[in-house]
């Protein structure tokens, strides 16, 4: 069969990737080529398939990203009016990364599309714990009126001990959510997983440190 792709005759390769990365083959590939093979006048290689939508898709992540996380800075101002209340919230954000990678690599899972689409929910995830934390903090300084180290030691641990209800309800949801897609079968279930996965590592890091 004659194939044609923009109007010049095209033979294709189909390579099955296993137990690594898309694109750090394809990367490993070119370089092989490129000092094996010399493509004669008129002849081109072109990588497409999952890599080239991975490509496309990383291109689009380098616009979520940012945005995504300016996102939630902003919402996070509006919601404590205080620059350093945010940062303390977001200070708790690299505490749920340590266990979203962990548990990656505890399940063989290179990073994808799918994974950083998990990254990004744990953030946003994250981000809400921290402000329970916040929250109960400031009802019980504002209730106790602390005037001494003591005294505010006491009304710290005092809305430390209110607030693990809360976030404990919260965490649990998560994953009351989350864990069933860890046994997902069928069509799309590893997506599934690999978005699920950091989520649920993550948490259990961001519930230990907060």
């Amino acid at each position: 069969m004659i194939r044609n792709e923009n109007g010049m005759q095209t033979g294709y390769v189909y390579v099955d990737v296993a137990d690594r990365d898309i694109g750090t083959y394809v990367s490993e590939a070119k370089a092989t080529l490129a000092q094996t093979i010399v493509l004669p006048t008129g002849y081109s290689l072109q990588w497409s398939g999952q890599y080239e939508n991975m490509t496309r898709v990383k291109a689009r992540l380098k616009i979520v990203l940012p945005l995504t996380l300016l996102t939630i800075i902003v919402l996070l101002y509006f919601n404590t009016k205080s620059a350093v209340k945010t940062a303390i919230v977001l200070l708790a954000v690299p505490f749920s990364m340590i266990g979203a990678i962990w548990f990656l690599h505890l399940l063989g899972y290179n990073l994808s599309i799918a994974v950083w689409v998990g990254m990004i929910a744990l953030a946003g995830l994250d981000a809400e714990t921290g402000v329970f934390m916040l929250l109960y903090l400031d009802m019980a300084y504002h209730e106790q009126q602390p005037a001494t180290t003591t005294q505010l030691h006491e009304a710290i641990v005092d809305g430390a001990v209110k607030r693990v209800r809360p976030k404990m309800m919260t965490v649990c949801a998560a994953f009351i959510g989350l864990i069933p897609l860890m046994w997902s079968m069928g069509h799309g279930a590893d997506s599934r997983k690999r978005i699920a996965a950091p989520t649920i590592g993550g948490l259990i890091t961001s519930f230990s440190s907060q």
